[in-house]
C-alpha cells in the first residue's frame, strides 16, 4: 500500500474513533444535569412527551469504553494503513500456526493411514470418514459434495476414468493434477463445416443417435484422420493422454449434436490443479483411497 493511502486510511479510521468521543461528550455537556428529569421538549402525541434527559451513566461510559478499545485494538492490531501492529499479527501467520497445531495433533493418524494400501485403505470406515472431509474441502467445489461432477469436471463415482481408475494413477492425478488439451478439429485444422458435420455424426453413431446416417458414413473417414491419434481408431480413447472414450455414452462435456459440435469446433482445455504441495503425502493417500472407494 502507498503511503499517501496508508496515511488516508489512518486519518479515517482515528477520525472516526475520536469524532464519536467527541460526539459523546458534547452532547452530554449540553444536556441538562441528571437531576433534572422532567425537562420536556415540547413535542407531545396521544398523551406522551418527549423528555430531555441525559444517557444513563452505565450507557455513556459504555460508550467510551468503546472508543477506548478500539484504540487499544488498532495499537495492537493491524488497522491503521501500512500499520501491523505491537503484536505482529497476520491472517497468515496465523493460519500456519493453527496447521502447525493441526499436524502435531493429527500427523500421527495421517502417518499411520498413509502406509496403507489404497485398496486396503479404502475399506477402512475411519480412514475414509477422513478422506471425506479432505474431499469436502478442496475437491468438491468442482466434482460436487456427492462427487457426480458436473459440466467439464468429471464423475468419480462410476468407472468411466479419463486417466485410469487404477489406485497408482488416482494418486498421480491427485498429487501431481491433470491437463487436458482437446485441440480445435483435432490434428485437422482445416476441417471444413461440413467435414465437422459428418465427424459429430460419426461420434454420435457409436450410441446410435446420428442425425444423418450418409453423413456419419462419412464422418468416419474425417475421423480417422482427426481424431484416431488420441481417441483410437474405435473411439475408445487412450487413458495415457486423458482422452476419453467416446463409445460409451458418458460426456464431459454433453451428449447432443450441438454440445459434440462446440467441443469439435473450438476445442476443450481443462485442469485439475495438483495437491502436493497444499495436502501432505499422507493426506494425498487417504485422499486417493476415498476417491477410489467411490467407485470400487
Amino acid at each position: 500500500m502507498s503511503t499517501f493511502w496508508s496515511i488516508w486510511i489512518s486519518v479515517i479510521v482515528l477520525g472516526t474513533v475520536f469524532g464519536c468521543w467527541w460526539l459523546l461528550w458534547a452532547t452530554r455537556k449540553s444536556q441538562t444535569s441528571d437531576t433534572e428529569t422532567d425537562r420536556t421538549m415540547g413535542h407531545s402525541f396521544d398523551g406522551i412527551e418527549e423528555y430531555d434527559n441525559p444517557l444513563p451513566k452505565w450507557w455513556f461510559y459504555l460508550f467510551i469504553a468503546t472508543c477506548v478499545f478500539a484504540l487499544g485494538y488498532l495499537a495492537l492490531y493491524p488497522g491503521l494503513g501500512n500499520y501491523k501492529g505491537l503484536l505482529g499479527w497476520t491472517s497468515a501467520n496465523q493460519w500456519e500456526a493453527e496447521v502447525e497445531a493441526a499436524d502435531e495433533k493429527y500427523g500421527e493418524i495421517y502417518a499411520q493411514y498413509g502406509q496403507t494400501a489404497i485398496p486396503e485403505l479404502a475399506q477402512n470406515q475411519d480412514a475414509m470418514k477422513i478422506g471425506q472431509r479432505l474431499f469436502a474441502n478442496n475437491c468438491s467445489v468442482c466434482h460436487g459434495t456427492a462427487a457426480r461432477g458436473q459440466v467439464g469436471f468429471p464423475n468419480l463415482t462410476d468407472d468411466d476414468w479419463l486417466w485410469g481408475g487404477e489406485p497408482e494413477q488416482i494418486l498421480h492425478s491427485i498429487a501431481q493434477g491433470r491437463n487436458g488439451n482437446m485441440p480445435a478439429k483435432g490434428v485437422m485444422p482445416n476441417m471444413s463445416n461440413e467435414q465437422v458435420d459428418q465427424v459429430v455424426n460419426y461420434v454420435l453413431s457409436f450410441s446410435g443417435r446420428e442425425k444423418d446416417a450418409a453423413a456419419a458414413e462419412a464422418g468416419a473417414a474425417v475421423f480417422a484422420q482427426a481424431c484416431t491419434a488420441c481417441h483410437g481408431a474405435d473411439g475408445t480413447g487412450m487413458a495415457a493422454m486423458g482422452a476419453p472414450n467416446l463409445t460409451d455414452n458418458v460426456w464431459l462435456y454433453g451428449s447432443t449434436y450441438e454440445w459434440i459440435k462446440e467441443t469439435v469446433v473450438n476445442g476443450r482445455q481443462n485442469q485439475m490443479p495438483k495437491q502436493e504441495g497444499r495436502l501432505t503425502a499422507d493426506q494425498i493417500q487417504i485422499l486417493a483411497a476415498y476417491v477410489y472407494s467411490l467407485s470400487n
